[in-house]
Parts: C-alpha cells; structure tokens; sequence
C-alpha cells in the first residue's frame, strides 16, 4: 500500500466487545475515487469495520490513515469535518425534523456559504425528496428515509463516504433507485466503502472487495474476480 495514492490506509485494526475479538487485525484500503465493497455475513466484522473508520467505535489496535494523517485521536465530529461520512445501517434519521431539516443536518460542521446550493443539488439528485422536503422524515417510506440518510451524509461534502447496508428492507425497485444514486456518487469522483448484504449488487458496482469473514479479511481482490470466484459464489451468490 502506498499513502501517497491511498486516501484510506487501515492496517492490522483490531476490535474488542468485552472478551469477544470482532476485528481480528484487519487490513484495507481505498484510493481517491474508488468504490469499493465490504461483503460478508451477519456477525463478521463489517458494521464495526465502518463504526471503527467513522470514530464511533474504539479501536484496540491498529493504524487508520486518512489523506495521509492518523485518525487516532479525532472524534468523530472532527472525521466528519476530514470528509468521512457514514450512512448507518437503520439509516439513523431525525423522525421528528423534516426531510429539509434532517438535510441541513447533514451540515452541521460546515461554516461555508455554500450550504443552500449543495441542499438544491441534494434535491436534484434525490427528486423524491425535493417533493417532500416539508415533510416529516419519520412518515416517508423506507426507500425515501435511506435517500434522506444519504443526502444528509452528502451534505457534509464527504471525500470517503460510508454506506452501511443501503438496501436492507427496501422493494426491489427502490434498491435499483438507490444503486443507480450510488453510482452516480462515485461517478462524480466520492469515494465509497460500501457495506450490502445484496453481494451481486454490491460487486456489479465496485472497482474492488474485501470478504470479512469472523474478523479477518479471507479474500480481497478485483470485483470482477471476487464475482467469479467459487467461494463467493457459494457463500453470497448462491453458487
């Protein structure tokens, strides 16, 4: 790995619940622009892999490296104002602030005078949200409060940002909504650390994958390659 062209560089990260080791000494990265996918099955490491990288998770051991600089010792306010932003898994909004409000949210750290535009680009990215910008974010549907936690962590102006099981819950129609958004995030040059239990979906998207599998990254590669592999295919693909 090389900190020059990595804008992630995770080494040897370990979590500890207790006596229980859920990271076991972790190692990944992600270049500027990348997309890159986390796969694995329930209880292998991949929320507290996204928990540990966004400050709310304490880290045991290991080195995390951000443009080159220690987070370490950031809170996770300070990450956030670095330009890393995680969408959690549950999507985390405000039920009681509006769709508008739960935005601006979103903005929190920012104290630049370009909130008001980026809160328009917000809408013509997310349209459904622009119609119900007054609205209650706690009445919308499952599809339109994922797309509420995804323009409130984009409205922080993310460098890294972090999708923690984007799909989970949502029709089929809507996941195909909300993976055309992540697409379009990556195409204007964000870069992703996607969490998705949907693994094809996932891969179809990515440039690379990590597999994490009881706390310890089993595979990792190309997702070209991670998608025809037979131990993938078996284990998410239905292979």
């Amino acid at each position: 790995m090389n900190n020059a062209t990595n804008l992630l560089e995770v080494e040897h990260l370990k979590v500890n619940y207790g006596g229980i080791h859920a990271l076991k000494g972790i190692a990944l990265h992600i270049a500027p622009g990348e997309l890159v996918a986390l796969l694995g099955s329930n209880g292998a490491g991949k929320s507290t892999t996204l928990k540990a990288l966004a400050g709310l998770q304490h880290c045991t051991a290991g080195k995390l490296h951000y443009e080159g600089d220690s987070l370490h010792h950031k809170p996770a306010h300070q990450r956030v104002s670095a330009g890393l932003a995680l969408v959690p898994e549950g999507r985390g909004i405000f039920a009681r602030l509006t769709v508008a409000e739960n935005l601006y949210m979103g903005a929190y750290t920012r104290r630049d005078d370009e909130i008001a535009a980026d809160l328009d680009r917000m809408y013509a990215l997310f349209p459904r949200l622009a119609e119900r910008r007054a609205q209650l974010a706690g009445t919308l549907s499952g599809g339109e409060q994922q797309m509420v936690a995804m323009a409130r962590a984009l409205m922080s102006r993310p460098k890294l940002l972090m999708l923690d099981e984007p799909s989970m819950g949502l029709a089929p129609m809507m996941v195909a909504k909300i993976f055309a958004t992540i697409r379009d995030i990556s195409a204007q040059g964000v870069s992703i650390l996607l969490v998705e239990q949907n693994a094809k979906l996932a891969l179809e998207a990515a440039q690379r994958g990590y597999v994490l599998e009881g706390g310890v990254i089993t595979l990792a590669g190309k997702a070209s390659e991670l998608l025809g592999s037979e131990a993938v295919q078996r284990a998410y693909l239905g292979g």
